[in-house]
C-alpha cells in the first residue's frame, strides 16, 4: 500500500518581491487555494487548532472570508463576516483603527453575534496585528468572547501578535522576512 506524500503548505505559498511596494516581500495565498488538496490540507489543519465549544468563526474581508467560511463548513459552526465600510445592509457597529500610514474602519453587523458567544477570528495573514487587534475589539463590542485567532501565514519580524493581548493565537506557517 503506497501512501501520498504529506503536504508541505509553504510549499503552495508564492513570494512576490517588491510588491505592493518596493521592500515589500508579499505572501501570496492564490497557489494553495487554486489546489484542492492544499487548500484542504491548511483548512484542516486550522480546523485542529479550533477550541471546543465555539459558536461562530469570524472571518476578516476578504481573503479570512475563504479561509473562515471553508473553516465554518468543515466544523458546522456559522460564519460571521467582517467588513469595510458600506458593505453590510444591515445596521453595524464599527470600529476605526490605526494603520502604517493613515487609519481604516471595519464593520459586523449589530445582530451577528450575541453576549456570550465564544467565537474564532480567521485571516489569512497577521503582519502588524492591527486589524486582527480591531477585529477583536469589534467582536467584544457585541458582547462575544474571543476564544482564538487563527492564520494561514504569521509575518515574525512585525510582532502583531503583541498587539492580540492575551487571545490564543495560532498560526501554520511563520516567515521573517
Amino acid at each position: 500500500m503506497t501512501t501520498k506524500p504529506a503536504i508541505r503548505l509553504r510549499d503552495y505559498i508564492r513570494t512576490i518581491p517588491d510588491f505592493p511596494k518596493a521592500g515589500i516581500n508579499f505572501k501570496d495565498i492564490s497557489p494553495l487555494l487554486a489546489n484542492g488538496e492544499a487548500f484542504s490540507e491548511c483548512t484542516s489543519e486550522l480546523a485542529v487548532h479550533m477550541p471546543e465549544h465555539i459558536d461562530a468563526i469570524v472571518g476578516i474581508e476578504s481573503r479570512g472570508f475563504l479561509f473562515g467560511a471553508a473553516l465554518a463548513q468543515l466544523t458546522s459552526v456559522g460564519f460571521v463576516p467582517i467588513r469595510k465600510p458600506g458593505k453590510l445592509p444591515a445596521a453595524t457597529h464599527a470600529i476605526a483603527y490605526e494603520l502604517e500610514y493613515g487609519t481604516d474602519i471595519l464593520e459586523i453587523h449589530r445582530d451577528a453575534l450575541n453576549h456570550g458567544h465564544s467565537v474564532v477570528i480567521v485571516d489569512d495573514l497577521l503582519a502588524t496585528g492591527g486589524t486582527a487587534a480591531a477585529t477583536i475589539k469589534l467582536v467584544e463590542q457585541l458582547g462575544a468572547k474571543v476564544a482564538a485567532c487563527l492564520f494561514v501565514i504569521e509575518l515574525d519580524f512585525l510582532h502583531g501578535r503583541s498587539k492580540l493581548g492575551n487571545t490564543p493565537t495560532f498560526s501554520l506557517l511563520h516567515y521573517n522576512d
